[in-house]
């Protein structure tokens, strides 16, 4: 079965973040997706920029409005992502706990929804 793991974290907090800091939590994060590669269970993931660069859209009574910036207020944001495929529910929990995102943030699992 297929998961999404979203990353959600404080931006802000991760902004003063030394050389050092960001060195280990890049490595950190190179052995998790190696772990995933190694186990057979990747199908995709990626880091997303900062929300300052993001852009919202919506449609209201027919009309397009393009808003800059993320339009939800919040104390984290989506960080970035892995799809993985996995037996169940348990192993996908298990892979969410050993990101090293959910040791300063929030990890979202969420089944993938096929469209078919």
């Amino acid at each position: 079965m297929q998961y999404l793991l979203m990353i959600y974290g404080n931006e802000a907090a991760m902004t003063p973040a030394t050389p050092e800091q960001s060195s280990q939590m890049h490595a950190a994060y190179g052995a998790y997706t190696e772990a995933l590669k190694k186990a057979g269970v990747l199908l995709g993931g990626e880091r997303l920029k900062p929300t300052s660069t993001a852009t919202s859209v919506r449609v209201a009574k027919g009309k397009t409005e393009v808003l800059n910036g993320p339009y939800a207020e919040t104390k984290e944001q989506l960080g970035g992502y892995y799809m993985i495929d996995v037996a169940d529910l348990d192993a996908a929990i298990a892979w969410a706990a050993r990101c090293p995102g959910a040791s300063f943030g929030t990890m979202e699992v969420r089944p993938i929804w096929p469209m078919q």
